[in-house]
């Protein structure tokens, strides 16, 4: 079945979802069990999307395709070399998110047969495996991700302070979509069930006192922590995730040296190969 897309009212902007239920592929390693007892407590504010505004307003072809893992991935990477060239972040054409989405999903452009999403784990895997660009002298491949408690708040407050990035992968409650936001500013809290047919991939950059700072379709929002704790629920502890690159690994160990058993989290990277 190809993925739900949805148009709004007024604007006739488009919108389409995409985000299968995570299909687990070996060794999941997760955050907690890196945490030691000196992690200090996260910052009250945290804001990543200042150097990365123009990665964040790509909506990476997700107004036509189910593509929305690809383009959550893509928004990270861009807040991820934003941060680490202090402005400069890593911009994909349609050309290079359609080959990942291709490798990932199955898609065949111009087949809207084959647009059916894809799973978020598999493209973590692939993204640490063969990388943003597969084949390029620098594929830019990903040193590892880690899954989050979607339930406790102060974890994934941890991750984006340290990693600088979250990834949500939600069964939306359909007044999230009817309509659609029409731009950034829009407010996603507890409003009514999550309906398994809008699975969608959106990525954290940042929180504050009222929720998450969200990117997607090209807009920032807020994810309220009422319905961080209510909504990701795809598996049994949430579906979220934290993407981690060499750059970031290496920011997040000065952050907080004696944090997190960092020595122990980089051989299980290496464990699981393709680190460089």
């Amino acid at each position: 079945m190809s993925v739900k897309c949805v148009v709004h009212p007024q604007t006739q902007k488009r919108y389409c979802l995409g985000c299968n239920p995570p299909l687990p592929r070996g060794l999941k390693l997760r955050l907690n069990n890196y945490v030691l007892p000196d992690l200090p407590a996260p910052p009250t504010d945290v804001d990543w999307s200042p150097y990365s505004l123009a990665a964040l307003a790509e909506v990476y072809l997700n107004d036509s395709e189910g593509d929305c893992v690809i383009a959550g991935n893509g928004h990270v990477e861009g807040v991820l070399t934003a941060n680490a060239t202090h402005g400069a972040p890593v911009l994909f054409s349609g050309t290079q998110i359609n080959a990942l989405y291709s490798a990932i999903g199955g898609y065949v452009p111009g087949d809207p047969a084959t647009d059916v999403g894809c799973d978020p784990e598999t493209a973590l895997n692939y993204l640490k495996h063969q990388g943003f660009l597969p084949g390029a002298s620098d594929p830019r491949k990903i040193a590892g991700w880690l899954a989050l408690d979607g339930a406790d708040i102060t974890q994934i407050q941890q991750a984006i302070y340290l990693f600088e990035n979250v990834g949500f992968a939600v069964y939306l409650p359909d007044a999230w979509i009817d309509p659609p936001p029409s731009e950034s500013g829009f407010v996603w809290d507890v409003n009514g069930a999550p309906d398994p047919a809008n699975g969608h991939y959106f990525i954290g950059f940042g929180y504050n006192g009222q929720g998450i700072q969200i990117s997607t379709w090209g807009l920032v929002g807020t994810f309220t922590y009422a319905a961080c704790e209510t909504y990701p629920t795809m598996v049994d502890d949430g579906a979220v995730y934290t993407l981690i690159s060499h750059d970031a690994l290496n920011r997040a160990k000065q952050k907080a040296p004696s944090g997190l058993d960092w020595a122990q989290l980089e051989a299980d990277f290496e464990a699981m190969g393709a680190t460089s």
